[in-house]
């Protein structure tokens, strides 16, 4: 049962830094001469540590991967909870 807690907060912490990357790139870009560069090196960089990530954690358990994705998705609620960005833009998210 520990083994699946660690597994979920280490998926918080991916999931935070995967997101947070996200948002991260999005407003250098915005700025940039050139926004694909942005998000093309972002995303490789951000999808490399994921699932690098996600595969140190589960090892051969599925259970730990499940835990470690509930995990990841759980920390993009709260981010978008907490970073408040659909609602200042309008944007609704299908229910």
């Amino acid at each position: 049962m520990i083994d699946l807690l660690l597994a979920m907060i280490f998926g918080v912490l991916l999931g935070t830094l995967y997101f947070g990357g996200l948002w991260w790139t999005v407003k250098k870009a915005v700025k940039s001469i050139r926004p694909l560069s942005w998000f093309i090196c972002s995303l490789l960089l951000r999808l490399g540590s994921i699932m690098s990530g996600f595969y140190f954690v589960a090892g051969h358990d599925w259970e730990k991967l499940l835990a470690c994705l509930l995990g990841f998705v759980t920390a993009r609620g709260f981010f978008i909870r907490f970073t408040g960005l659909p609602e200042q833009h309008g944007v609704r998210h299908a229910p």
